[in-house]
């Protein structure tokens, strides 16, 4: 799966943590140069920099979705992806909603005006 973001993301098909891959992904880059560039900052300024840079990004880099997103899926999985917290007090809202949905179907369907249990018997 080789698809290309206009949001950065870690990729899930990189090598280690997938943030070059994910950085070729969003800009159109080529992977190779961007990990021989890294190769060339460790020779010049030493390991740790580099390392440190790189697992800072892997760390704050929000992980590439499985499926593509249209612009509403984005949204809502940049949300998610954010916070965490938020997003469970509104999936929780959602279906406190639809529960209280069902529970006013269900009261009107066994209601004494209502005419199911005819219905029922007539069909057998």
């Amino acid at each position: 799966m080789n698809t290309k973001h206009h949001t950065l993301y870690r990729s899930r098909h990189g090598k280690i943590f997938g943030v070059f891959q994910g950085l070729g992904d969003a800009t159109g880059l080529s992977v190779f140069w961007m990990r021989l560039f890294a190769i060339v900052l460790v020779i010049f300024t030493g390991v740790f920099p580099v390392v440190l840079i790189y697992i800072l990004a892997a760390l704050f880099m929000k992980v590439e979705p499985i499926e593509p997103l249209d612009e509403a899926g984005e949204e809502f999985y940049n949300s998610v992806t954010s916070n965490r917290r938020l997003a469970m007090m509104r999936l929780s809202s959602k279906l406190d909603s639809l529960d209280r949905r069902a529970q006013r179907i269900e009261t009107v369907i066994t209601s004494r005006g209502s005419d199911w249990d005819k219905r029922m018997k007539d069909s057998v």
